[in-house]
């Protein structure tokens, strides 16, 4: 077959899984209604109305009572989804997200892909149905936001040398806590500047939203942030973190067995980040961080486990192994494994023993296998033998 011939059945190709995904985002819907932009909306509201905003709360039948968990700084970025009417606080949403979706592949694929046009139609549509990415969308999460954040600082401006470099980590972290797992990757792999900045960043919004909203900060930092209410069922499938495998295998979870979890893998992992970091890797260096991040954190639901889309692009084009393994999480993660459960599947003989401990920790248990399977991929070096800022690393 002449290239002519196979360029036209890859686009033929492309054309049909394009069609079928097209077919499930149909047939899925939106399940979940925009739910947690609407908790953000009230919760905000509630707090624009003269209430404590750590006093809401939101009766929830899966989960208990749902409050607001973030700090303060994230209550005064989500003000104008509070103060739009629902039709304008969805549309700067969507628009906000699906654009977001849209620029972090393009950072990610842009020095790897050799057809872009191609590449990128191809990782958005997978992308689309990875389930962390539909389950943001639609219940109307925040994450893509932060992501567009960590990448911009980690992607654009840090190999740039920005001075500024630091500034949206540290942003991201000031909204929503687990982000500043990047501020401990910036600092264990040298980027003592750019580590320093995201902390000034951080503690500087923070520091201007205390000025502003005295009491919600004051609630956060010494009571609702130690607390931990309104997290959700910690114990729900959703949740694939360290925490949550334990909370599905003994109630209360033994939290000395968490703890000794939680610094063997973060350890390893933020060191392979480390160094990948060193070797001119940052896409790797970042996912890697990223996976330790939402292992660590108590509460992971699957709508926050980007990072997927990132290993997906590395081991793509890694080698014909890597690529195998990227099917399997697009598949798996794709079809929703770990929601099995919560869409009707049998308890027996799934919901028991080892078939049920894969399908209920598998995104978490694919995120332990990519710490030490993600390749580091080489980077070209220069006369002094450090990475060119404005040449990214290349698949050896």
């Amino acid at each position: 077959m002449d290239a002519g011939r196979r360029k036209a059945v890859r686009w033929v190709l492309l054309a049909l899984l394009v069609a079928l995904v097209a077919y499930g985002h149909w047939w899925y819907g939106n399940r979940h209604q925009f739910f947690d932009l609407g908790i953000y909306r009230q919760a905000v509201n509630w707090w624009l109305d003269g209430h404590d905003l750590y006093d809401f709360t939101k009766p929830d039948d899966t989960q208990g009572a749902l409050g607001f968990t973030y700090p303060p700084f994230g209550a005064l970025v989500l003000v104008p989804f509070g103060v739009l009417p629902w039709g304008g606080a969805v549309t700067l949403y969507a628009v906000v997200t699906v654009a977001a979706v849209v620029l972090t592949t393009w950072w990610l694929l842009a020095p790897v892909a050799r057809d872009k046009a191609f590449a990128m139609i191809l990782a958005l549509t997978v992308i689309s149905a990875l389930e962390p990415i539909r389950e943001t969308y639609t219940f109307g999460q925040i994450n893509m936001v932060l992501v567009l954040l960590v990448l911009a600082d980690l992607l654009v401006l840090l190999p740039r040398g920005s001075r500024w470099a630091g500034v949206l980590v540290g942003l991201a972290a000031a909204v929503k806590l687990t982000p500043a797992i990047f501020i401990v990757y910036l600092l264990v792999s040298r980027r003592y500047r750019a580590g320093l900045t995201a902390i000034a960043s951080a503690a500087g919004a923070t520091l201007l939203t205390a000025a502003i909203a005295p009491r919600a900060s004051w609630d956060f930092w010494t009571s609702a942030l130690w607390k931990g209410e309104g997290l959700g069922n910690a114990a729900y499938t959703f949740n694939q973190s360290l925490f949550g495998m334990l909370a599905r295998l003994s109630d209360p979870p033994n939290r000395f067995v968490w703890a000794a979890l939680v610094l063997v893998i973060a350890g390893y992992g933020l060191w392979r980040a480390r160094k990948a970091a060193l070797a001119g890797d940052e896409v790797v260096g970042l996912t890697l961080a990223g996976i330790v991040g939402c292992l660590a954190s108590p509460i992971t639901w699957a709508h926050h486990l980007y990072w997927f889309v990132p290993a997906l692009v590395v081991l793509w084009y890694a080698s014909r192994w890597h690529a195998a393994f990227a099917l399997l999480i697009a598949v798996t993660v794709g079809l929703g494994m770990v929601s099995w459960f919560e869409q009707g599947l049998p308890d027996h003989p799934w919901g028991d023993g080892v078939p049920g401990f894969l399908i209920k920790n598998w995104y978490l248990l694919l995120m332990i296998a990519l710490l030490p399977l993600l390749p580091i991929r080489s980077a070209e070096r220069d006369a002094e033998g450090q990475t060119p800022a404005s040449e990214p690393a290349t698949v050896r």
